[in-house]
C-alpha cells in the first residue's frame, strides 16, 4: 500500500508540473498573440510528440519529457547586419548566432513581416517574456493562500505542551535540572500542559509570536496569566525571570545558535494547525520569497555539498537543492505520511507552490536563454533608444539579442550539468521528508 501511495504521489505531482508549465507558456502565448506576433507552436515538455493539434495557425501539443515547455514565436532575433539572415559562417561562435537567427526566422511566411517579436515595442516584448513567469507567481499565490487560509499551516500556539520545573539558559542545550537551578515562572505560578493561555498582563491574544514577545519583554515583572483549563478560565500570578534564551529575527524565526537576555516564563507551545488571516498570509508568503530569492544566491556555495552527497557518501543538507526528480520523489513521501488527508494535500499543495515560487524567481534571472535574458536585452534597446532620442543621435535600431547566444549557450551548459549533479544527487541521496 506504501508504494502505491508513493507511486501515486508522484504521478500526481508530474501531473502538477505539467500543469504549472502548460500555465506558463499560455502567460507567453497570450500576450504575444494580443500583440499580433506569430505563434507557430504552444508546447508542454520536450523530446518526440505524444500528442499534438492544430488550431488557427498554432500547433498545440503534449512530448514525451514533462521538464519543460515552449512556444515558438516568429523572428525572435533581428536579421543580420544586411537586413537578411547572415550567411554560415566557419566561426564556431559566429555559427550558434546564426543558428539562433534562421531558427527565428525558418517558419517565415509571406505577411509575416509586420508580425516578428522583435518589431515589437520594447515594452510589449517585456510584457510578453515577463507574462509566462508572472502566470508562475498568480498560480504559487493562489494555492499559497489556499493553503494558508484554507487548511492552515502547522506552528506553535497558545497552549502549554510541557512545563519546566526551573531556568535553565537555551545555551546548555540540557533539559535536566540541577541542584541550585531556581523554579521556573511557569511551574511557580501552577501553569499544567493542556493550558491555553488567553490573556498575559491585561494583553488577550491567540497568536504564539504575540505572546512569546510579551514574554520576553519585561523579566523581572509580576504578571496576571489567565488560562483556559478545561473550558475554564483561571487566573495565575507569575514573576517573570530573566534568562538566556534564543535570538529571534524580524520575522519571529528563532535564529540557530545565537542567544540574547530576555523574559522567561518555562513552558513549551504546542504545535497545531492554525488557518491563518489575509494579513498573516501575505506576511507569510513575503518571507518564503525572501527565503527563497536567498537560497538561489546560495546555490554557487551548495555545489560541494552537493557533489559529496552524490558521489562521496556524504549527509544531504535538508536544505539542500533539489531538482524535479527530487521535488517528485518528496510529492510520493507525502502520500505515505501517516497524517489526516487534509494534512496532506495542504503539504502537496505547498510543494506545487513552491515549485511555481521558484519557477518565477529562476526565470527572473536577466541571463539567457532565460526569460529575464529576453526582458534585459529589451530593456536595454529601450534605454539606448531614448538616450539616442534625447541626444539627437540616430536611432541605434533594435538590440540583436543573438549576439549573446555563445553566453546563453554557456550558461545553459552550466545549467545542465548543474541539473545532472542534482539529478544524480536526488537518485543515489535523496532529501526525505520522514
Amino acid at each position: 500500500m506504501t508504494t502505491l501511495m508513493m507511486i501515486l504521489g508522484i504521478v500526481v505531482f508530474a501531473f502538477g508540473l505539467l500543469i504549472s508549465i502548460a500555465w506558463h507558456e499560455l502567460g507567453h502565448l497570450s500576450t504575444a498573440k494580443l500583440f499580433g506576433i506569430r505563434v507557430p507552436q504552444y508546447m508542454v515538455g520536450f523530446g518526440p510528440t505524444i500528442w499534438s493539434r492544430k488550431k488557427g495557425e498554432t500547433e498545440y501539443g503534449i512530448k514525451a519529457v514533462p521538464f519543460g515547455g515552449y512556444i515558438r514565436m516568429i523572428g525572435m532575433f533581428p536579421p543580420g547586419d544586411d537586413g537578411k539572415i547572415t550567411a554560415r559562417s566557419t566561426s564556431p561562435w559566429r555559427g550558434m548566432i546564426e543558428d539562433a537567427r534562421s531558427a527565428a526566422f525558418e517558419e517565415l511566411r509571406p505577411g509575416d513581416e509586420t508580425r516578428l517579436f522583435y518589431t515589437r515595442a520594447p515594452w510589449k516584448r517585456v510584457i510578453v517574456m515577463f507574462a509566462g513567469p508572472f502566470m508562475n507567481l498568480i498560480l504559487a499565490v493562489a494555492l499559497f493562500l489556499t493553503v494558508l487560509m484554507g487548511f492552515g499551516i502547522s506552528q506553535q500556539t497558545t497552549t502549554v505542551s510541557s512545563v519546566s520545573q526551573c531556568v535553565i539558559a537555551q545555551s546548555e542545550n540540557r533539559d535536566t535540572c540541577k541542584k541550585g537551578d531556581p523554579a521556573s515562572p511557569a511551574a511557580a505560578a501552577g501553569l499544567k500542559p493542556g493550558d491555553k493561555i488567553v490573556s498575559f498582563d491585561g494583553v488577550r491574544t491567540d497568536d504564539w509570536n504575540k505572546l512569546s514577545d510579551l514574554i520576553r519583554a519585561d523579566p523581572g515583572k509580576p504578571v496576571a496569566i489567565v488560562v483556559d483549563r478545561k473550558g475554564k478560565e483561571v487566573t495565575l500570578h507569575a514573576t517573570i525571570a530573566t534568562n538566556q534564551v534564543a535570538k529571534k529575527d524580524s520575522s519571529g524565526q528563532i535564529v540557530q545558535g545565537k542567544y540574547v537576555s530576555a523574559g522567561f516564563l518555562g513552558f513549551s507551545a504546542a504545535t497545531g494547525i492554525v488557518k491563518q488571516d489575509l494579513g498573516q498570509s501575505v506576511t507569510w508568503m513575503g518571507d518564503r520569497v525572501g527565503d527563497a530569492v536567498d537560497s538561489i544566491a546560495a546555490l554557487p556555495g551548495k555545489i560541494p555539498g552537493l557533489w559529496d552527497a552524490a558521489f562521496d557518501g556524504g549527509k544531504r543538507a535538508p536544505d539542500s537543492p533539489m531538482g524535479v526528480v527530487g521535488a517528485a520523489r518528496v510529492g510520493g513521501e507525502i502520500f505515505t505520511l501517516d497524517v489526516p488527508a487534509t494534512q496532506q494535500l495542504a503539504m502537496f499543495v505547498m510543494l506545487v507552490a513552491g515549485f511555481n515560487l521558484s519557477l518565477f524567481l529562476f526565470n527572473m534571472l536577466p541571463l539567457l536563454p532565460l526569460d529575464g535574458g529576453h526582458i534585459a536585452g529589451a530593456l536595454w534597446e529601450s534605454l539606448r533608444r531614448n538616450l539616442a532620442r534625447v541626444l539627437k543621435r540616430p536611432d541605434p535600431g533594435p538590440f540583436d539579442v543573438a549576439k549573446l547566444m555563445p553566453v546563453a549557450y554557456v550558461v545553459a551548459g552550466i545549467f545542465v550539468c548543474f541539473t545532472l549533479l542534482v539529478l544524480i544527487a536526488d537518485v543515489v541521496n535523496p532529501v526525505k521528508i520522514t
